[in-house]
């Protein structure tokens, strides 16, 4: 799971990520209190490179942290800062 870029971001940031093996793999957002805001990926993937865009107009500005799960263990999770 790579960092976000642009980072801090406004409109949106994309989302890079690798897996050396498939795997069910789910991307998700969180608020800075713990809560999932949002799924952005939940899908069986092959072994590759992929990238995800993230666009939070709905939310507020502010930190959020995303993680990365794979085959039920989060592998990684990173924060973000949204600036309306």
């Amino acid at each position: 799971l790579s960092q976000n870029y642009p980072n801090p971001f406004n409109p949106s940031t994309t989302i890079s990520y690798n897996l050396s093996k498939s795997g069910d793999v789910r991307i998700k957002i969180f608020d800075v209190s713990g809560k999932e805001i949002e799924e952005l990926v939940n899908k069986r993937l092959q072994a590759g490179s992929y990238k995800i865009k993230f666009n939070p107009t709905k939310y507020t500005s502010g930190i959020y942290f995303y993680s990365m799960i794979v085959n039920g263990t989060i592998v990684d999770t990173k924060k973000m800062m949204y600036l309306k």
